[in-house]
């Protein structure tokens, strides 16, 4: 016989209750039951857990091992169970470095009026998934093209690029900026989950140097300092104000292509009026944004 959760309730509860008759009762079942899975419990690992008395139970010395490993085995399936009554009760999107920008609240107040009983909740997670293989997000926005097989896309939008300085350079005092204006600073660039790479600066000269960073804030902290320039999305330059921190709309750049991904075994149940909700969000419902990655 295996070890079952059951018998990890029963030690728990008689521990917890104190004898086996008031663990019966917190249970629903009767003390019979109750001591069979404690036995069947303590029969499987081959230890004695419990000193038994007529008037009183005591963890044996072993049996305060167990019990602690029994807690977290019970903890951890209480979390699965809540992680699963949550899937059900709100969709989580998941963003690395911002989520939707102005149109973040557009989709919302959208989502509300379509799908009023599950909220629609925003979760930042710096990784390349933006939270999907974490389990921390049910759907994420991407803004670079993600070759997992494990995950279905849908492209909802296009978003603008921005130059990214401190105040205090020179640069800030133009409206616009052009990515050869950028081309003698230090560029702080996120590799992961950012969405630069220096084949911006093709054919013309790279950067002068360039700054590893692993999210959004270091890369802001950074540029506040005037230690580095950066490039990045509109929705960042909505969704990330910072005091020394200067966003120029980038002249001749491509567009950030906005996409989101989900599960491809397990999509959500609301995952059509989501993605129609985000297309309507961006105001771009060609025909051309139907086809996944």
């Amino acid at each position: 016989m295996d070890l079952q959760l059951r018998h990890l309730r029963a030690l728990v509860a008689v521990v917890d209750a104190g004898t086996f008759t008031d663990a019966a009762t917190e249970m629903n079942t009767s003390q019979a039951a109750v001591s069979r899975s404690v036995a069947a419990c303590e029969e499987i690992l081959g230890v004695r857990l419990l000193q038994r008395t007529t008037r009183h139970v005591s963890l044996t010395g072993t049996g305060a091992q167990v019990l602690a490993g029994a807690r977290r085995v019970l903890d951890e399936i209480a979390h699965l169970h809540r992680i699963a009554e949550q899937s059900r009760t709100e969709l989580r999107i998941g963003y690395a470095w911002a989520a939707l920008g102005k149109h973040t609240r557009r989709l919302q107040r959208a989502w509300a009026g379509v799908q009023p009983a599950i909220p629609l909740v925003f979760v930042q997670t710096n990784s390349v998934t933006a939270g999907l293989s974490e389990g921390a997000a049910d759907v994420a926005v991407i803004r670079k093209p993600m070759d997992d097989p494990r995950f279905a896309s849908a492209r909802i939008g296009t978003e603008a690029r921005y130059a990214v300085v401190s105040t205090e350079n020179p640069l800030a005092r133009r409206r616009s900026l052009r990515i050869g204006d950028l081309s003698r600073y230090t560029v702080a660039i996120d590799a992961r989950t950012g969405t630069t790479t220096l084949d911006l600066w093709d054919p013309g000269p790279r950067p002068a140097a360039v700054r590893r960073t692993t999210g959004v804030d270091e890369w802001l902290t950074l540029i506040a300092a005037n230690q580095a320039v950066g490039v990045t999305s509109e929705a960042t330059a909505n969704q990330n104000p910072r005091p020394g921190v200067a966003y120029r709309v980038l002249r001749q750049a491509p567009a950030i292509p906005v996409w989101l991904a989900w599960w491809r075994d397990d999509p959500p149940a609301q995952l059509d009026d989501l993605i129609r909700l985000s297309r309507e969000a961006y105001g771009n419902l060609s025909a051309h944004l139907d086809g996944n990655l």
